[in-house]
């Protein structure tokens, strides 16, 4: 698996790489029908993904990677180099997603490996992420890698309950 850094070209993001991620995220209507980050989980549209990952890209520190495996696009990792609060002193892993076609496959577990060692190779020691309270299966997934909750808040962007989790490196 390889991860390509997601990056606008000429202040826009490259449609086909667009067109991509949309499929992405489409395969996964059961966990955005959790989150309600799109009004319909089964109409999820082009433009609503590149508002949504310019939204992301726009945040100071903020990565979006595109995992690959064989040339085909297999997950996305958003991360955050340092939460706003400034007391936190770790990274974020914002969302990471594998196409639902190819999870239990042991995509999930490689994304976060490299995830995880790029926060390595930038000296960071530990790395954190939120994962909706109504979602028990990432729950188990996230803790499953040696992610363990820290506590409990709402998210800043639509007050849902969420586990915060956390993994030194």
């Amino acid at each position: 698996m390889i991860l390509e850094p997601l990056a606008a070209v000429d202040g826009a993001l490259p449609g086909h790489l667009l067109t991509e991620v949309t499929e992405l995220y489409a395969s996964n209507r059961e966990f955005f029908a959790l989150s309600g980050d799109f009004p319909d989980p089964d109409d999820i549209r082009i433009e609503q993904v590149a508002k949504t990952l310019a939204d992301e890209l726009a945040e100071p520190g903020a990565e979006v990677l595109l995992a690959r495996s064989r040339g085909e696009l297999v997950g996305i990792a958003l991360t955050l180099a340092r939460h706003p609060d400034p007391t936190d002193p770790d990274p974020w892993i914002g969302l990471l997603m594998v196409d639902a076609v190819r999870q239990r496959a042991g995509f999930g577990r490689e994304l976060t490996a490299l995830v995880e060692q790029r926060f390595r190779d930038q000296g960071r020691a530990a790395v954190r992420l939120a994962v909706l309270e109504n979602n028990p299966k990432a729950l188990r997934f996230w803790t499953a890698l040696g992610y363990l909750v820290i506590g409990h808040r709402a998210d800043r962007a639509r007050h849902r309950p969420c586990a915060i989790l956390r993994k030194p490196l």
